[in-house]
């Protein structure tokens, strides 16, 4: 799929000098989710790894757990007049015998590409339905200096970016740092279902041992995926709101906000942050 940037004329202002010329621009479209026939939400997403942003999407939705209850996502015919395949619709089939969870599949949420998933603001609903509780899973444990370097190898991954300027991003990361994997798209959400719904393909759920790090805010919404893949560390460069982190709370989730340089606020989960031994004469770092 090349669909990912479009070029479009642009008047060009610079010191009083006017030009007019070609941009690149991030490329925006709906993407509808079919789960076994039956439509269940849109999203505004930048096209491409519509498969995995499908899977992760479903695994947030307590649907998918294992690349096993999947049987198979494929285009399907668009919403064209002449029947043809726009590649914006996408039906998902579990394999036989996984159990759904019970929302009514009529609901045709609309995701947009800035909210998440609206509406659904349920703490309870995320805490009953996740497969992997994050204080069940092995200890992670992270330095700042780790975590301080993480926002720079996240903007050197992202390719589109740098073409467009319009893009969020997504990334992967050991407990040690390593990149594992990096998605963009014009939704932080959709970057981060794309990032999920590629371990889950990869038989690698959960994600028990490894640190989401997003560009721009942490919502709701992020707290809520990076608890249904078992990750254990979110940070992002801007703020978490209030949900977020009632949400980490509740759950066990380390969150980091406002990740820029050697800085960060902590307000989860500071239990996974190595912090440095005080020096002599000093006071420790208070963890309440």
């Amino acid at each position: 799929m090349g669909r990912v940037t479009e070029r479009r004329r642009v008047l060009r202002i610079r010191d009083g000098a006017v030009s007019t010329r070609p941009d690149t621009l991030v490329a925006e479209e709906p993407l509808e989710i079919r789960l076994n026939g039956r439509p269940l939400a849109i999203t505004m997403r930048t096209p491409g790894d519509d498969f995995a942003l499908a899977a992760g999407f479903l695994v947030s939705e307590g649907v998918l757990a294992a690349a096993s209850d999947l049987r198979n996502i494929v285009y399907c015919a668009g919403a064209t007049s002449d029947g043809s395949n726009t590649y914006n619709v996408v039906d998902v089939s579990t394999a036989p015998g996984v159990v759904l969870p019970e929302f009514g599949l009529e609901r045709n949420v609309y995701t947009s590409s800035s909210c998440g998933l609206c509406g659904k603001a349920s703490l309870d609903a995320v805490r009953t339905t996740t497969r992997w509780p994050i204080a069940d899973t092995p200890p992670v444990r992270v330095t700042p200096g780790l975590l301080a370097c993480l926002p720079e190898r996240l903007r050197a991954a992202q390719r589109v970016f740098d073409r467009t300027g319009g893009l969020h991003a997504a990334a992967l990361f050991t407990e040690d740092g390593e990149l594992l994997d990096t998605r963009e798209d014009v939704g932080r959400h959709n970057a981060v279902d794309k990032l999920v719904g590629r371990a889950l393909q990869n038989g690698d759920l959960p994600l028990s041992r490894t640190i989401l790090m997003v560009s721009g805010r942490a919502s709701f919404e992020l707290a809520q995926k990076a608890v249904m893949a078992g990750v254990p560390v979110l940070a992002a460069v801007s703020a978490p709101s209030s949900l977020a982190v009632d949400l980490a709370a509740e759950t066990g989730l380390t969150l980091v906000g406002f990740l820029r340089g050697g800085s960060m606020n902590v307000y989860a989960g500071e239990d996974r942050i190595a912090l440095p031994e005080a020096a002599p004469g000093t006071e420790p770092a208070s963890r309440s």
